[in-house]
């Protein structure tokens, strides 16, 4: 399990690191990865915090856990590969996205576009078994993701996106005197229908990063990705 992240989540998060819940969620993995079939591969279980560091971010996605299919987790909440077919969820967010900011649908789920320009693709738990959705949930992950959700609430000018009951669960932790929090239901086909559609998350996240003095996110991803980089 590489937890040495490439940027300056390593000194964020490092404390959190040494602490006792962790050195056991480390063991636990450990067995894990040793017995079972764990997504995402080890070495992408801190995609989300390589591709998007602590002081450029300034949006939050948050989702639960990683896709538990084969192929499909890379360690950011709702993207996949290059490749991989579009999960239902980021089909109804592409949906949405087009209606809200005129995006055209793009025909990947690889979201490294929206990294690149300061978005936290962050799950509150980032591992999962095969086939078992939230089968790592209450071993630690949320100990560390909180720690990190609390780290840019304090940090101030951030957006948090909150799509469904287990995300909104968090608002707890966000200072919403100097920060933004734009909620609807999942964009799950169980839910989207319900609230999610027509909620209009994308412009209302440019709105706020406006009243911070923030460049606004280019929601339009390429047609054309490359293959996946660290």
């Amino acid at each position: 399990m590489n937890r040495f992240i490439k940027n300056d989540w390593q000194e964020v998060l490092n404390d959190q690191f040494q602490q006792e819940y962790y050195q056991e969620l480390h063991d636990f993995l450990k067995k894990e990865y040793a017995t079972k079939e764990i997504y995402p591969n080890m070495y992408q279980i801190f995609q989300a915090f390589q591709w998007t560091s602590y002081q450029d971010t300034k949006v939050v996605i948050l989702g639960q856990d990683p896709y538990h299919e084969p192929g499909q987790a890379i360690g950011c909440s709702f993207a996949v590969a290059p490749g991989v077919k579009i999960p239902p969820s980021l089909v109804n967010i592409y949906k949405e996205l087009q209606s809200d900011e005129g995006c055209t649908p793009v025909n990947h789920g690889y979201l490294k576009a929206w990294a690149d320009q300061g978005v936290l693709l962050l799950n509150s738990v980032l591992t999962v078994r095969r086939g078992q959705a939230y089968s790592h949930r209450g071993k630690g992950w949320e100990k560390l993701t909180d720690y990190a959700i609390k780290a840019l609430s304090d940090k101030g000018g951030v957006v948090f996106i909150l799509w469904g009951s287990a995300a909104k669960s968090k608002s707890a932790l966000i200072d919403t005197s100097k920060n933004t929090i734009i909620s609807s239901v999942h964009p799950s086909p169980l839910s989207a229908y319900r609230g999610f559609f027509g909620s209009k998350p994308f412009s209302q996240t440019n709105k706020a990063l406006l009243r911070y003095n923030e460049r606004v996110i280019n929601w339009q991803l390429p047609t054309i990705v490359n293959e996946m980089e660290e």
